[in-house]
């Protein structure tokens, strides 16, 4: 359902990009999975790339390009020209925007989620590239939009260096946003929870019957995620009842176990989270981890 985000356009091969990493990653499918046909991980030294909103990001566009580079070339992808883009969760913003009635026509509509777009990211709508996508209405009937916003400064960054290596991007996503798409891609009708981890937090993406509706990006130590998380299943289950037992966790930076733990608690029955191959993707013989290779490869499944 993310693919409104961007001009259709679907290329076979994506780059990963977050703080300390960049990736690349091209996939093969059978029978409905997913496995790692080419892929490579290259480390970014300290004070390359910053994500931040309101901020510049690359702050050495050249040894970031280098990097890129050299993940293309390792993963065999060199020749590749056509590609999609997972940014870091903190170079965007994303939000569910609900409208109070209903707007008189579809100039007024884009006037009013601007203005409200603005007030939730705290930036010009005019400085931002904005994408929205309608979605169910909330228990008032009120017409309510899945938003993601970017500001053209920062996305201006990276195309940059993408336009070095004579690239096509045709999709450019925040990684949060791109990860979702392995519980998008699910045939479970049952609601699911994605918990994207960062180095200052993580992002809630909860998705009920097939589309988003709550998503959350907290900032808190990792010492403090438990108690966020714990709040965010307590709020799914006083507001749509039952279990949720569909929980993927993505990133390093958050404990796997103590968050099986915590929601075992908020439900009060064990819960299993996802694996990779529980999303359909293969990870076998490939050395690489879900956490590196989830937004990528999400958005190569696209193709």
């Amino acid at each position: 359902m993310f693919e409104f985000l961007t001009s259709p356009n679907y290329p076979a091969a994506a780059v990963g990009i977050e703080n300390d990493e960049v990736a690349a990653v091209s996939l093969d499918r059978k029978n409905g999975t997913y496995s790692i046909r080419q892929a490579a991980a290259v480390p970014l030294a300290a004070g390359v790339l910053e994500p931040k909103f309101l901020e510049r990001n690359l702050l050495d566009a050249d040894e970031f390009a280098r990097a890129l580079g050299e993940a293309v070339t390792m993963a065999g992808l060199l020749g590749q020209k056509r590609w999609s883009a997972a940014l870091p969760g903190s170079s965007a913003r994303t939000t569910i925007l609900t409208l109070d009635a209903e707007p008189a026509s579809k100039k007024e509509a884009e006037e009013i989620l601007d203005w409200k777009a603005e007030q939730a990211f705290g930036a010009p709508a005019a400085e931002m590239r904005i994408a929205r996508r309608r979605i169910a209405a909330d228990r008032e009937g009120r017409s309510r939009f899945f938003v993601t916003g970017v500001r053209l400064e920062v996305i201006d960054e990276y195309e940059t260096v993408f336009e070095r290596f004579g690239w096509k991007t045709g999709l450019i996503l925040p990684r949060p946003v791109s990860e979702a798409n392995w519980l998008v891609r699910s045939t479970s009708l049952g609601d699911s929870l994605l918990l994207s981890g960062q180095a200052d937090g993580f992002t809630a993406l909860l998705l009920h019957r097939g589309e988003p509706a709550v998503v959350r990006s907290v900032t808190c130590p990792a010492n403090e995620a438990g108690d966020e998380i714990y709040r965010l299943l307590m709020f799914y289950h006083d507001r749509f009842g039952g279990v949720l037992d569909r929980i993927l966790v993505i990133g390093d930076d958050l404990e796997k176990a103590g968050i099986s733990e915590i929601a075992g608690e908020a439900f009060g029955q064990p819960v299993s989270l996802m694996r990779p191959s529980d999303v359909g993707l293969s990870l076998e013989g490939t050395g690489m981890s879900f956490a590196t290779i989830a937004a990528p490869a999400g958005l190569a499944a696209l193709s």
